[in-house]
């Protein structure tokens, strides 16, 4: 029996609640571990580039909690997506629907605590006297394009880590490496102009450039970067929709 457009986001819902639910499963603190990471990295990067290795960065915690928020969602749904179709082994064996539902619910379900760690990011601008202005607008286009990025890269990593069971290995350390090449606790200018373009083709770094225009400088993010950043992020979904749909065929095979 065939399934529905009713069905698959009854499904999609239903994943994305399980996950929900076992994340914070026998947590006495329960949502308020997604503001943990943030304030704690936060707190010690603060400590380090203000105390040890001071910084000439203005309102630097604010300035750090721009870049560590859009970078946690990008790297935790990453590697969550990665896992997904592993992880969710007996639905794909047993239920018969769109594949493509599974890690794009897991991206979905981290977008939850994207939102809730935003709320801190707000609270904070506001604490060091940030104000509301028109080009807050462009935060859901910006914020938006990530998640469409980020469930790119989930589609094409989920279907390979079927076959090849070390690509989640690869995420971990390839999200390693990202946190020191996205600009978290330094500027895009403080960037060698060698390097410029390696950052310039970075999503990520984008992602972080754009909301620091936004909140930080009170201006729309570059014309240049957001058409890059639109083309990566739909470029990347497009990619991620093929290779997943040409692995997707023998998934009951080797889960």
């Amino acid at each position: 029996m065939s399934t529905t457009s009713h069905d698959h986001l009854y499904i999609l819902y239903n994943l994305i609640a399980k996950d929900f639910k076992v994340r914070y499963r026998n947590m006495s603190l329960g949502i308020f571990w997604s503001l943990m990471n943030p304030l704690i990295m936060m707190a010690v990067l603060s400590y380090v580039f203000t105390r040890v290795f001071p910084t000439k960065i203005h309102n630097f915690p604010v300035f750090l909690l721009i870049g560590l928020v859009p970078f946690n969602f990008f790297s935790l749904a990453w590697a969550s997506g990665t896992n997904s179709i592993l992880d969710n082994a007996a639905l794909v064996k047993k239920v018969r629907f769109h594949r493509e539902v599974i890690p794009i619910s897991v991206v979905l379900g981290n977008v939850i605590h994207f939102a809730i760690q935003l709320i801190l990011l707000m609270l904070l601008m506001f604490w060091f006297g940030g104000a509301i202005n028109r080009h807050w607008f462009w935060l859901p286009v910006v914020f938006g394009l990530e998640i469409v990025f980020v469930c790119g890269l989930a589609l094409a990593f989920s279907a390979l880590d079927v076959y090849y069971r070390d690509i989640r290995y690869v995420v971990e350390s390839a999200n390693l490496v990202l946190f020191w090449m996205v600009p978290i606790f330094y500027s895009h200018d403080q960037v060698p102009k060698d390097f410029v373009v390696f950052y310039e083709l970075n999503p990520v770094a984008a992602v972080v450039q754009a909301c620091r225009m936004i909140l930080l400088e009170a201006r729309s993010p570059l014309h240049s970067l957001m058409i890059k950043l639109t083309l990566v992020s739909f470029g990347s979904l497009l990619f991620g929709f093929v290779l997943f749909g040409r692995l997707k065929k023998r998934f009951a095979d080797y889960v």
